[in-house]
């Protein structure tokens, strides 16, 4: 008999990475597990969102995600919610809680839910944290995020930075790590990678065209991407910029800048959610994506770059590093300031000579650990027999 596993967190139709990871998770583990998913019915207010909608419009969605059979119980602001949740879990018995961490604005409710089911289910609530607390923290984020994780049993994260934050945080804890998947299920059609693309966007075949890509807020370093150019093209006007992400911020922040520094012909920003069939034409028009991050644990852009098996220049800060095989997959740069991400950059292109990219990402991926999530599972459900 297959072991239950109830898992909390956003799933279709919710867009963002959050939703990504999870859909693919529960597609992984319902080969092996009996599952419950226990969706939002609401996960932000509308007050509260920066951006314009918060649901996947995409025409084309992964038919094994799509397909998941969700329960839209818990909202994140109703307490009513919460204990209708909580009831629906204890009904279902499983032999692992799962609760998807990412956001201090969840401490709340995820709090209320784990401790309604605490007295019964106590060594078998399980956190994944993709993120400890969120990348611009303040004093109420650290305080809703310890009562959030309050009542973990144990925990699952994604990269050793995060890990070392758990541990530092809950000695007594168990942690397992895995990793995000590999994000190969957009459009991967070879058909697309030519000039045709690129001429789509005014790019040239000759140009050496660099991607930010994903939603945009102070902590990924637009600012740093946009200076990293001007310095760029001082010596090779053949770089451009392409930027795909819905801005969370005043987008007239990086507009402004791009006219003072006088790249408005170099650069292509395109301010909106990208759907899942466009998705390939921005990494399929670029050379490289940068991700010139201030802050990070790890990144979905990352793994969906290796999805179409496109290099990347990261900044050497959270977990980033740890997914990068340095020189062979990508570029490591170790200061969050332009004139090293223009280095790195520069440095991408003198390795292509010799380097081939494409090749070491292909045997990346087939280390990815994510692969043998199931096994993990089976792990803490082992363990959990003997605590």
């Amino acid at each position: 008999m297959k072991k239950k596993i109830a898992i909390i967190g956003p799933n279709y139709p919710y867009r963002g990475g959050n939703s990504l990871f999870i859909g693919h998770l529960c597609v992984a583990l319902q080969k092996d597990f009996e599952l419950v998913i226990i969706n939002y019915s609401l996960l932000y207010p509308e007050l509260l969102f920066p951006g314009k909608t918060q649901y996947d419009k995409s025409n084309e969605v992964v038919k094994e995600i799509r397909d998941l059979k969700t329960e839209r119980i818990l909202n994140s602001i109703n307490p009513i919610s919460w204990y209708k949740t909580a009831k629906r879990i204890d009904s279902f018995e499983p032999d692992l809680i799962v609760f998807d961490w990412w956001q201090p604005f969840f401490g709340p409710c995820h709090y209320a839910v784990s401790s309604l089911l605490k007295k019964k289910y106590k060594d078998k609530i399980l956190f994944i944290t993709e993120n400890v607390v969120s990348h611009e923290s303040r004093f109420i984020d650290r305080f809703l995020t310890k009562l959030g994780l309050s009542n973990a049993s144990k925990f699952l994260v994604l990269s050793n930075k995060v890990k070392e934050e758990i541990a530092s945080k809950y000695p007594s804890k168990i942690v397992y790590k895995s990793e995000l998947p590999i994000y190969n299920c957009y459009d991967t059609n070879k058909a697309l990678n030519g000039n045709s693309i690129r001429e789509k966007f005014g790019f040239k075949e000759s140009d050496r065209v660099l991607l930010f890509f994903g939603y945009i807020r102070h902590y990924k370093g637009l600012d740093i991407l946009i200076e990293a150019l001007s310095i760029l093209r001082k010596t090779d006007p053949s770089y451009k910029l392409l930027v795909a992400g819905e801005s969370y911020e005043d987008e007239k922040i990086y507009l402004n800048r791009i006219y003072e520094l006088k790249l408005k012909d170099a650069v292509v920003m395109e301010n909106k959610f990208i759907s899942n069939e466009d998705v390939g034409e921005y990494f399929y028009a670029s050379d490289l994506v940068v991700l010139p991050y201030r802050t990070a644990t790890q990144s979905g852009i990352l793994n969906m770059a290796y999805g179409f098996l496109k290099p990347v220049v990261i900044t050497n800060v959270g977990g980033l590093a740890e997914f990068v095989d340095r020189n062979k997959t990508g570029v490591i740069v170790e200061l969050s300031e332009a004139r090293s991400v223009a280095t790195g950059v520069q440095s991408f292109f003198d390795l292509r000579q010799k380097v081939d990219f494409t090749a070491e990402i292909s045997r990346y991926i087939e280390k990815n650990s994510f692969s043998s999530i199931s096994a993990v599972f089976e792990e803490i459900l082992g363990n959990q027999n003997k605590e």
